[in-house]
């Protein structure tokens, strides 16, 4: 009796044992054809190059264990920031989004040490740049390509362009400035102002362009153009642009609702509002010389959409509403006294009534007159030290002063000039008493820009005006020269 149970139970034993290899064999199927699906990403892992032979084999024996080699080489990754080795350091970092390439905080680490920490070891403002665009070029080019649902990431390539190219914090910003208009002007051609040819491209030129600017610097026509729609026309040689570009495309990929993702909404929504702020300061290019250097001033058009933009922010967020809300007073008092000084009084008038009637708090005394709260804004900004302010406030009365040039009011313009020129002494001196602070431009420099403003023939003053500019300028009259171009003049002015 017990053999025959012994017997029967052996049998059992094996057809359970045949059963359950059948099962895993079918299962083993699905799992193979999931790990191949592209779209569920469960193996999306790249073989490391240059990695020690140890490291190699035993990330190729563990298998699945690589997870516990990527948390080994993270722990001695934060060991080398402590040390300050940010060299060493990337090529861990490296190794890491090689074996774990859906570890978001690895690719926004590993990418900030090369903009930000790496770069600044650098005085050659050309090698600086390698740094900064190799940040931007890991998370656009690798990090998103692994991760195309994290809106962190698009968070954080927004920042690099708001941020590290776009303010002037960093003594190499024009250089990255420049370099980056030099990029876009290659890539945009005469599609610089007219993006909704790349959407249909109808000639070989232009079917280039838009593989181009796919490929290499991952930018689709479509979100550029619906960008340009909502918030522009925007300058795309710009950093602030592409700013607000990787913004909206990170918005478009959060789906959830959870409190994480709202707070990664809020986020993005706060870079278009403070880009396009930014833009109304220095949104706009007036030159671009032989030498890739870029003139950049104030772009006035952006005021009323940075003013609607900030409106439907906070209807849109109501939990960030009063953060929102002292960005948008803030854009208010600087729009107005803009407006004013570069010769908009009407728009300046309907934008201090705004800031009167949302902000009445922020108008001090209360029967602020539109003149008096100018000029309380013209000393507010010397003492601030700002020169995102003070540039184009100069800026304004300079282009004021050549103007009454032109309409023969002599006395009103030597008025503006000495304006311009107080100003310009003022902070100048203030910050030879503090450190790290960058100077202004020559007021002379500051002067050529606004004079080819005027004198362009899209954007500038009347023919006549300009006709009459040149002759008190000693500039010849105007050639087939590209818009924009202005000839050195033939003599100075005493």
């Amino acid at each position: 009796m017990n053999f025959t149970s012994g017997k029967f139970y052996k049998v059992a034993l094996l057809l359970a044992a045949a059963a359950l290899l059948v099962m895993s064999s079918l299962c083993q199927r699905a799992l193979n054809h999931q790990r191949a699906d592209p779209a569920l990403g469960l193996t999306r892992v790249t073989p490391l190059e240059n990695a020690p032979p140890v490291l190699a084999f035993t990330t190729v024996a563990l298998g699945g264990f690589r997870g516990l080699i990527a948390n080994a080489l993270w722990s001695r990754a934060m060991d080398l920031q402590e040390q300050d080795k940010y060299f060493e350091k990337v090529q861990l970092a490296d190794w890491i989004t090689k074996l774990e390439p859906h570890f978001t905080q690895v690719w926004l680490v590993q990418a900030w040490d090369m903009a930000y920490n790496i770069s600044v070891k650098f005085s050659d403002h050309a090698d600086r740049w390698r740094w900064v665009q190799r940040g931007i070029e890991l998370l656009r080019d690798e990090g998103l390509r692994y991760n195309p649902g994290e809106a962190l990431m698009y968070r954080e390539l927004a920042w690099f362009f708001q941020h590290k190219m776009g303010q002037s914090l960093d003594d190499a910003h024009n250089y990255y400035k420049m370099a980056w208009a030099g990029e876009m002007t290659r890539a945009l051609g005469n599609s610089l102002t007219n993006l909704a040819e790349l959407l249909n491209p109808q000639s070989d030129e232009l079917r280039q362009r838009a593989e181009r600017l796919r490929e290499k610097f991952k930018l689709s026509p479509a979100i550029m153009l619906e960008v340009d729609r909502l918030y522009g026309p925007l300058d795309w040689r710009l950093p602030e642009t592409h700013a607000m570009y990787w913004a909206v495309a990170g918005l478009a990929v959060v789906r959830k609702t959870d409190a994480e993702s709202q707070k990664e909404i809020t986020a993005l929504r706060r870079v278009i509002y403070q880009s396009m702020h930014a833009a109304v300061l220095r949104g706009r290019i007036i030159s671009q010389r032989a030498d890739g250097s870029v003139r950049i001033g104030p772009n006035l058009d952006l005021v009323a959409k940075t003013n609607e933009a900030y409106e439907r922010m906070m209807r849109d967020d109501q939990e960030e509403a009063f953060k929102i809300l002292a960005g948008h007073r803030n854009f208010l008092r600087e729009a107005v006294y803009l407006l004013y000084t570069n010769n908009r009084k009407a728009e300046a008038g309907r934008r201090f009534q705004q800031l009167k009637e949302q902000y009445p708090e922020w108008v001090n005394p209360p029967g602020l007159t539109l003149d008096e709260f100018v000029i309380q804004r013209v000393m507010a900004a010397v003492v601030d030290l700002n020169p995102n302010r003070i540039i184009p406030l100069i800026g304004g009365y300079l282009e004021n002063g050549l103007i009454q040039q032109a309409l023969g009011e002599d006395e009103n313009a030597a008025n503006y000039t000495q304006m311009a020129n107080t100003l310009w002494v003022r902070y100048q001196e203030s910050i030879r008493r503090q450190e790290k602070r960058i100077g202004l431009p020559p007021l002379a420099e500051m002067r050529q820009v606004v004079l080819e403003g005027l004198l362009d023939a899209q954007r500038g003053l009347k023919p006549e005006l300009v006709l009459r500019l040149r002759q008190l300028e000693g500039l010849p009259a105007p050639t087939n020269a590209p818009p924009g171009f202005v000839p050195e003049p033939k003599a100075q002015k005493p």
